[in-house]
């Protein structure tokens, strides 16, 4: 049996600190490691990225594309995911839409809205209210006997003057 009072490291674990600049005894003194002379001996030097005055890798590569700074980041659902929360009694086929998906447990939060998408297989006849949704998903609820429903994100109201 393991007592509190006789808990160790494992040797090698813990090293004590290295003391530079402490005497030639120490095999760091003077210098302290850093060499003769040049911007790395000196302090206050912090060269991220510095590539000895050529190009840094990170100007040399191209860069493509943009990354619109407004997107909306929706949350995404599956149809195989609400079939089994429908099979699993944690959400009524009759009438879902973001509060019961966030209620139920099956998305964390809102975001900007939830998609749902077509993967996996929905045999309940549900009626679904949503933000986005894509053809496949919306034609497999239909197909199943229910509705799907896009509605339009809720803009936030503009602040009165």
């Amino acid at each position: 049996m393991v007592k509190l009072n006789e808990l160790r490291d494992n040797p090698g674990a813990n090293k004590p600190k290295k003391r530079v600049g402490r005497g030639p005894g120490s095999g760091m003194g003077k210098m302290g490691g850093r060499g003769i002379k040049g911007q790395k001996s000196r302090s206050g030097v912090a060269i991220k990225g510095f590539e000895g005055g050529q190009m840094p890798l990170y100007q040399r590569l191209p860069k493509r594309g943009f990354n619109k700074p407004n997107a909306k980041k929706y949350a995404v659902v599956n149809l195989g995911l609400i079939q089994k929360f429908i099979d699993d009694k944690k959400l009524d086929a009759g009438k879902i839409n973001e509060d019961t998906l966030v209620s139920s447990g099956l998305v964390r939060r809102k975001l900007d809205g939830i998609r749902v998408l077509g993967k996996g297989e929905l045999t309940a006849k549900a009626t679904i209210e949503v933000t986005g949704a894509s053809k496949g998903a919306i034609e497999a609820v239909e197909k199943a006997g229910g509705t799907l429903t896009v509605t339009a994100p809720a803009q936030d109201a503009p602040a009165a003057e």
